[in-house]
Order: C-alpha cells, then sequence, then structure tokens
C-alpha cells in the first residue's frame, strides 16, 4: 500500500482518537535517527505461493486449532506478545511487529538472534524508542510508521500491531493470509484497546475487499463493522 491510499484512512483515525500528526512525525523521525542501518522487508520470505500466519496475542493463541495453524503456515508474523506465547509451544515467528510497549527483551533478543522485528514509532512511545532500539541489531531492526514514510521509516498501512502485520504481508504480496488469536470482543481488554480492535477490525475488512477475499475471522461480523472512514466503493 502507498502512503496517498493510506493517509485518508490515517486522517480518520487520528480524528477519531484525537491524535496529533505531529506526535507521530516525532516518532517516526526519533526511530530514523537511531538507526545505523535497517531491515529490508523484502529479505523476508514471502511471496504469491506463500501461506503466512498473522498471529494476534489474544488468549485463543493457545487453543490448539491456532497453535496448529501457525505451525503449518510456512511463515508468521506476530503482534507483540504472540512472540512469547508461540515461542512457549515451539513456534517461531519469522517477524515480530510492535510499537514496543510489551515484551522489550524479546525485541531486543530476537534481532540479536537475526529475526526480524517491525518496530514502529508513533507520537506516544518515544521514551521506548529511546529505551530499546539502541540495544538492538539495527541490521534487523524494520523502522515503521502511521504518518509519511521518511527515510529508513516505511508505512504499509495498518494501525494496531495485528494489522499491520497483515498489511506487511500483504505488501509482500503474500499469497494466503490466516489469522490466529484474533479476539476482537476480548472482555479483558480496556476501552481504548476495545476501540483500537474495532479499528483493527475495519482494517481488515478494507483489506480483505482489497484482495478480494474473505477472511474467516470476520465472519459473522461483517454486518457491523462501520466502514464510513475507508474508502470503499459501495458497489462493489
Amino acid at each position: 500500500m502507498e502512503f496517498d491510499e493510506w493517509e485518508p484512512v490515517y486522517e480518520a483515525i487520528l480524528e477519531d482518537f484525537g491524535y496529533g500528526r505531529a506526535g507521530d512525525e516525532r516518532g517516526r523521525d526519533l526511530l530514523a535517527s537511531l538507526l545505523e542501518t535497517s531491515f529490508d522487508p523484502s529479505a523476508l520470505p514471502i511471496g504469491p505461493e506463500t501461506t503466512v500466519a498473522v498471529a494476534g496475542a489474544g488468549p485463543s493463541l493457545t487453543d490448539e486449532r491456532s497453535l496448529e495453524r501457525a505451525y503449518e503456515a510456512e511463515v508468521v508474523l506476530a503482534a507483540s506478545t504472540a512472540v512469547d506465547t508461540l515461542a512457549s509451544h515451539g513456534i517461531d515467528t519469522d517477524c515480530m511487529v510492535t510499537d514496543l510497549d510489551k515484551n522489550p527483551g524479546t525485541v531486543e533478543r530476537l534481532t540479536d538472534r537475526g529475526v526480524p522485528v517491525a518496530v514502529h514509532g508513533h507520537g506516544d512511545n518515544r521514551e521506548a524508542i529511546r529505551e530499546v532500539v539502541p540495544n538492538c541489531d539495527h541490521a534487523y531492526v524494520l523502522p515503521t510508521t502511521q504518518a509519511a514514510p521518511a527515510g529508513p521509516v516505511r508505512n504499509v498501512g495498518g494501525f494496531t500491531d495485528g494489522d499491520r502485520a497483515a498489511f506487511l504481508a500483504d505488501h509482500l504480496g503474500a499469497g494466503d493470509l490466516v489469522f490466529v488469536g484474533w479476539d476482537f470482543d476480548d472482555p479483558a481488554v480496556d476501552n481504548t484497546k476495545a476501540h483500537k480492535l474495532e479499528w483493527a477490525e475495519r482494517l481488515l475488512y478494507w483489506l480483505e475487499r482489497r484482495r478480494d477475499e474473505r477472511f474467516g475471522l470476520l465472519d459473522g461480523r461483517r454486518d457491523g463493522i462501520e466502514t464510513a472512514p475507508l474508502p470503499i466503493d459501495p458497489r462493489h
């Protein structure tokens, strides 16, 4: 996805949450300033014949069927603590996607082992960026932003860690996306996180329309998704 496609949705997210673009740009620029080099996402083994598991960090990730689907996928992109959950069941992650709000040790450890981590810079995580990124192997840090891309920092679409992972897989031309550990109605999350999950659901609906396919995790939910902020032609 190119930024001009993403920008109208990004602006709707900013307005909905009351966020400022300037904060995201500062996070983006800080992230870029700390990197001596960065990871090229085209090096990920993803292509039109690849099945990619997009792992969220919801409680259903430990279900037997979820773990089985993650294990069977050729590539696993995992959000935040989903990496640790999968590892505890013997499943490796090929790329972690995070805004550094949890498990910074996992971020540092993965890059040291040569596993890429898509580190996101936004308006609320500059302190975490300063604390974590200098301790990473920069050759395996893929810097991302919600704002306009600049320098090494990329924007392939997406808002939460989980849906950014899906947009990254799509950007790299993944053949099939399977979703594990996604719980849109998780009662354990606070109101802000619940609202972010609403946006994640909207964005995945947009993504499936762009890909001309249907994601199983949205079955039974599509009629309730607010699509007004999305650039979707209602005739299709």
